[in-house]
């Protein structure tokens, strides 16, 4: 049997999804703000295979997208962690770190701090060699979170398969982060 993999900060809690974690899911995905680097918003019923989606993963790896919830309201307020994209990307095989917050959420460092936790679980429990995440070009609130984690940006640009062609959303940028950079940054800190 899989041990799934759960983590705390000091603010918050990366933990397997829960049933009643949809409903706020489903409104964070609905947001415009949250989704504007993304192709569209989801419907409840796209939001929900999602969670469910991302739920199974945990529940086969161990790991995953961790719904994270603040320790201090139990708050459900997104998803941080880890993940291994389906999709054949220029750099596959691979595994992202990535996160999408509810807006409210935003501008307190939880991002950061849920990543953290993430890549310290990537390094040193999952013994992973290398981590990417990707975004769209302009999605600077993503790539700044990407570089307080120390990721390097590769300037390797690619079109993401699941953007269409034509959508401005479609180049992304390509930031990664070996276990030795990793531990290097935790040196310097």
């Amino acid at each position: 049997m899989i041990q799934i993999i759960e983590s705390e900060t000091a603010r918050l809690k990366l933990r397997q999804w829960r049933d009643n974690d949809y409903t706020d899911f489903a409104e964070l995905n609905a947001d415009p703000a949250v989704m504007e680097h993304f192709p569209s918003t989801l419907s409840k019923t796209k939001s929900d295979e999602i969670a469910n989606k991302i739920q199974s993963l945990i529940t086969r790896r161990g790991w995953g997208f961790w719904a994270v919830e603040e320790k201090d309201t139990n708050n459900f307020i997104g998803f941080v962690g880890l993940h291994q994209p389906i999709k054949e990307l220029p750099f596959s095989p691979c595994v992202e770190i990535g996160w999408r917050l509810a807006k409210q959420f935003w501008g307190k460092g939880y991002a950061t701090e849920a990543a953290e936790a993430s890549l310290k679980i990537a390094f040193e429990r999952l013994e992973l060699d290398k981590i990417y995440s990707f975004t769209s070009v302009g999605n600077l609130r993503s790539r700044a979170v990407m570089e307080r984690l120390h990721m390097i940006n590769t300037n390797q640009n690619f079109e993401h398969p699941d953007v269409p062609a034509g959508n401005p959303l479609r180049e992304h940028v390509l930031y990664s982060l070996t276990k030795d950079q990793w531990k290097q940054s935790l040196e310097t800190v």
